[in-house]
């Protein structure tokens, strides 16, 4: 039974989902932790653009067989970038607003609740059936 069962695959696209919203959560600290470096532009990762494309160039139309194609290590390291380099709030070139930050935070917080709450709930169905 388990043989046929695609709850790896999925796994594995929630660890790699798991692991972006880790590495966001890191940006977003630095990204706080820089709110009064003159100059300082906000960082953040593509990762959900990355996700979404690698949907569209997965074989299949169904979405097991698109998730079993994911190529994870083309998402494993998603692109680090700066938001909006050009723009500045204040007069010192700084771009990072604290309550922005706290709010994407917030949102990241509970996408990576969700993601453990989804793997853990795998890893019981397999038990269940292991047992």
């Amino acid at each position: 039974m388990l043989s046929n069962s695609n709850v790896f695959d999925y796994i594995n696209v929630m660890s790699t989902a798991l692991d972006a919203t880790a590495k966001r959560e890191a940006l977003i600290s630095n990204n706080i932790a820089n709110v009064n470096t003159p100059n300082y532009k906000r960082k953040d990762i593509r990762f959900e653009t990355e996700l979404k494309h690698a949907f569209v160039r997965a074989n299949g139309e169904d979405v097991d067989f698109k998730v079993k194609d994911i190529d994870l290590e083309a998402l494993g390291n998603p692109e680090t970038y700066t938001d909006y380099a050009e723009l500045s709030y204040r007069y010192d070139g700084n771009n990072v607003d604290i309550n922005t930050e706290n709010g994407i935070a917030a949102a990241n917080q509970i996408k990576y609740n969700g993601l453990m709450d989804l793997v853990n709930k795998d890893f019981a169905q397999l038990q269940s059936v292991l047992k």
